[in-house]
């Protein structure tokens, strides 16, 4: 078992199983949801304090973000608001920009710009200050987590106990957090 952010190639590297977060693009893979992450915007007191606390997603000139590159097309992705019920796309400045999410949150605790990862990831930066949520009235949509495994594979015992500890796991979480 391993963990990372770079997008693998099933077939080709031998592997069993993957969790993928965020919507599982077309492929011969099968895909079982698990669970929808909510999602938060964030930033360090001390950013608050060198650029303001930002008011709403269209009033962010002189803000930075911490650019979060795409593992599948190297881009850098926007942040991401639900405005008037409609999903708006915005792009600020980025001084840094990474590709793992452990750099991605350790550059927003040092100030250098917004970030948004799902709440659970946060839990404890928010409850020991070094993150603090921001536009909270301006909410992004949950992201799904999804396990892929090969369509003509046959699962081996290992992996069906895997997705059973996993169906286990997201259900716990989502009735704590009061979701369904």
């Amino acid at each position: 078992m391993s963990e990372g952010d770079r997008l693998v190639d099933l077939v080709r590297e031998g592997i069993d199983c993957v969790l993928r977060v965020g919507t599982p693009g077309d492929s011969d893979m099968v895909a079982r949801r698990f669970a929808m992450l909510d999602e938060i915007t964030l930033a360090s007191p001390a950013y608050i304090a060198a650029h303001g606390l930002p008011q709403h997603p269209d009033r962010l000139t002189g803000h930075r973000m911490v650019g979060f590159r795409s593992s599948s097309t190297g881009t850098l992705l926007p942040l991401e608001f639900i405005v008037d019920g409609a999903v708006r796309n915005v792009t600020i400045p980025a001084i840094v920009a990474v590709n793992a999410a452990e750099s991605y949150v350790s550059a927003a605790r040092m100030g250098l710009g917004l970030i948004q990862i799902p709440r659970y990831h946060a839990e404890r930066d928010l409850t020991e200050g070094r993150l603090v949520r921001v536009l909270e009235d301006f909410p992004l949509t949950p992201t799904p987590v999804s396990l892929l495994y090969p369509r003509n594979r046959q699962l081996s015992p290992r992996v069906r106990v895997f997705i059973e500890w996993l169906v286990k796991v997201f259900a716990r979480q989502n009735s704590e957090s009061g979701h369904n």
